[in-house]
C-alpha cells in the first residue's frame, strides 16, 4: 500500500511539467495507464482523461504542441494516444494519433537513417530519441499502415547497434553525432564518452514496448529487436550492484567517488526486465525474480517519508550534451556527477509507475 499511497498522492497534486506537449508529462500519463491495467482503479484513467481534455480538439488537434520545432521528445506524450482511442472510441484520440505521426514523417533525419535528436542537435542520435518515438511509430505501422516501415524502425536499432554500442563494455553510449564536429564526440567513432544510466534505460524500455506494439509474425524483424534486448539487458546486468539491486547513475564507474545508484535509470531497467518476462521475451523462470527485486529494491530504498510526506529520491533531475553554450554538458563522469539530484521528478516517477505496474501485474500471474 505505500507505494500506491504515494503514486495516488502524486498524481492528485501533478501539475503539467511544462506548459507544451512534453516528453515528461508522457512518462506519467504511460505510468497512470499501467497502474489503471494493473489495479483497475478508476482514478488512473480519470487523470489520464482530465489531462488530455483541454489539450486535444475535436478535430485531433493538440493545442500545445510544439509545431516548429521537430523535437523527438513530442512524440512521447502521444503514445497515450492509442489507449485512450480503445477505451473511449472517441474519434479526436484517431485524429490526433495522425496529427502526430504527420510530425514524424516529416522529421529530419541524419543520412544513416535514423530520427535526429533534435533542431538544435542535428547530425545526431541520442539513446533518448528511440524511446520516444520508435514504441509510437511501431504502434501506428501496426495498427494502420500495414506494417509497411517495419523495415525502417529496425534499421534504426540496427544503426544504434552499429555506431553507439561498445561490445567489450556490452552497453550504449548516451549519443552519437555522425559529423563527428561536437565537442563531446570522439573524432573516430563520433560518440559520447560514458554510459549514462538513463539513457541505457530510455534504450531498454523502447525495445521491450516495440516489441510489445509489434506483429510477431512478421518474425525476423521481430526476432532482430529480441536479439537486441537480450544483448543489452545482460549488458548492463553485469554492472548491478550486488547489495542494493539497482545502477549507477555512471554504469561501469561504481568505483567513482560520488558515483549514486539513480532511481530514474534503476525503474527503467526493472519496468523492462519485468515486462520481457511477462511477454515471453525473457524467461520468467530466470529472470522474473531479478526485475522483481529491482522494484523492491528501489520501493524499500528510494521511496523515503520526510515531513509525514513520501517522497521518490535519488533521481538525476536532467543531463545531456552540449550544444555549444553548454560546454559544462560534455559527457564526462564529472558533468553526469554534477547534475542535480532531485525528488520527486516526472522522469522518476513515470518509469517507477511504469515498473510497479508490471510487478503488479507479473505478482499476480506467477500467483496464479
Amino acid at each position: 500500500m505505500k507505494t500506491e499511497n504515494f503514486i495516488g498522492q502524486y498524481l492528485k497534486e501533478y501539475q503539467n511539467y511544462k506548459k507544451y506537449w512534453n516528453y515528461e508529462d508522457g512518462c506519467i500519463l504511460l505510468g497512470a495507464k499501467e497502474m489503471y491495467e494493473a489495479t483497475g482503479d478508476e482514478k488512473y484513467f480519470t487523470f489520464i482523461e482530465e489531462y488530455l481534455k483541454p489539450l486535444v480538439t475535436e478535430d485531433g488537434t493538440i493545442t500545445n504542441y510544439q509545431t516548429d520545432k521537430f523535437s523527438i521528445d513530442s512524440i512521447n506524450c502521444s503514445k497515450i494516444l492509442f489507449f485512450m482511442y480503445d477505451k473511449t472510441g472517441d474519434e479526436k484520440y484517431r485524429k490526433a494519433i495522425d496529427f502526430t505521426m504527420d510530425f514524424l514523417r516529416r522529421h529530419p533525419r541524419c543520412e544513416c537513417g535514423n530520427f535526429i535528436h533534435k533542431q538544435v542537435y542535428p547530425n545526431q542520435i541520442w539513446l533518448d530519441g528511440l524511446y520516444m518515438a520508435q514504441p509510437f511509430y511501431m504502434e501506428y505501422e501496426t495498427r494502420y499502415n500495414k506494417k509497411a516501415q517495419y523495415k525502417d524502425i529496425v534499421k534504426q536499432y540496427d544503426n544504434v547497434q552499429k555506431y553507439i554500442y561498445n561490445g567489450e563494455k556490452g552497453l550504449c553510449y548516451h549519443a552519437y553525432d555522425e559529423a563527428k564536429e561536437q565537442f563531446w564526440a570522439d573524432k573516430k567513432t563520433g560518440c559520447s564518452p560514458n554510459f549514462w544510466l538513463r539513457s541505457m534505460g530510455w534504450y531498454l524500455m523502447s525495445l521491450v514496448d516495440v516489441m510489445d506494439n509489434m506483429s510477431i509474425e512478421i518474425y525476423e524483424q521481430y526476432r532482430r529487436i529480441q536479439d537486441i534486448f537480450k544483448l543489452v539487458h545482460k549488458g548492463i546486468m553485469q554492472y548491478q550492484d550486488k547489495e542494493s539491486k539497482l545502477f549507477y547513475q555512471v554504469i561501469d564507474r561504481g568505483d567513482v567517488e560520488n558515483n549514486y545508484l539513480e532511481t530514474s535509470g534503476s525503474s527503467m531497467v526493472a519496468y523492462a526486465i519485468i515486462k520481457a518476462c511477462r511477454m515471453g521475451v525473457l524467461s520468467k523462470e530466470k529472470y522474473a525474480a531479478s526485475g522483481m527485486e529491482i522494484m523492491e529494491s528501489l520501493i524499500e530504498n528510494k521511496l523515503k517519508e520526510e515531513d509525514g510526506k513520501l517522497h521518490l529520491t535519488g533521481i538525476c533531475e536532467v543531463a545531456g550534451l552540449g550544444p555549444d553554450n553548454k560546454p559544462e554538458r560534455d559527457g564526462s563522469v564529472e558533468y553526469y556527477l554534477s547534475e542535480k539530484v532531485v525528488s520527486d521528478d516526472a522522469k522518476g516517477v513515470g518509469p517507477f509507475m511504469m515498473a510497479y505496474g508490471e510487478y503488479l501485474k507479473l505478482k499476480k500471474e506467477l500467483e496464479a
